[in-house]
């Protein structure tokens, strides 16, 4: 009787030590929320949400915000959504991954002084004219989380793709006279630049 209970602790013992043994690490790290610093140094407003669906399956989900007009009428108003699924090379919320992400916004842009020219489109007319209207689209993405402390993350990403736009414009100087109505537009574009800042629960 005594060898049979000392067998059954034993056994016990075997199969609490098997079960402490197995990796914990990967559920513990379910959901992360997030600021794009890049949007921060633009005075947007933003918040991202990412959730755990599998081990190496996430959902991630961003909001930009901004409101503001600055000298001389410039301004970079908009909200932005945009959902992506990634799949992570590994384990979710470290390391590589690739994502699949779609966009939804409304934009307000004119006054900004630049030269640049990306993917084929000219962003210097918004120098001297606004263009305001509707922005849609998706693209792929590439991004890398780096672990930087227990429950931080340093994520970054670049996404391209295509977006459509329906769009009227103005000129900045007067800001309420027309020059082009209902421009409607698809075209290749940068469709996510992330650096983020992650906490993760």
């Amino acid at each position: 009787m005594v060898r049979m209970k000392s067998r059954q602790n034993l056994a016990g013992l075997a199969i609490l030590l098997f079960l402490l043994s197995m990796p914990m690490g990967v559920r513990a790290q379910t959901a992360g929320m997030k600021s794009n610093l890049l949007y921060d140094a633009t005075a947007s407003i933003n918040l991202g949400v990412e959730l755990g669906l599998s081990q190496r399956l996430t959902l991630d989900v961003s909001g930009n915000l901004n409101l503001w007009t600055w000298k001389d009428n410039m301004k970079w108003k908009h909200w932005l959504v945009q959902p992506e699924l990634r799949l992570w090379t590994c384990n979710r919320f470290a390391g590589h991954f690739f994502a699949l992400h779609a966009l939804a916004g409304q934009f307000n842009f004119g006054g900004i002084k630049n030269n640049i020219k990306l993917l084929g489109t000219d962003f210097s007319v918004l120098t001297d004219q606004r263009f305001e209207g509707w922005a849609f689209g998706g693209g792929l993405g590439y991004g890398y989380a780096l672990p930087i402390g227990k429950h931080w993350n340093l994520e970054f990403e670049l996404g391209l793709g295509a977006i459509y736009s329906i769009a009227n414009g103005f000129e900045c100087d007067v800001c309420n006279r027309p020059t082009e109505s209902d421009i409607r537009k698809l075209r290749p574009a940068l469709t996510k630049a992330a650096i983020n800042l992650v906490y993760l629960f």
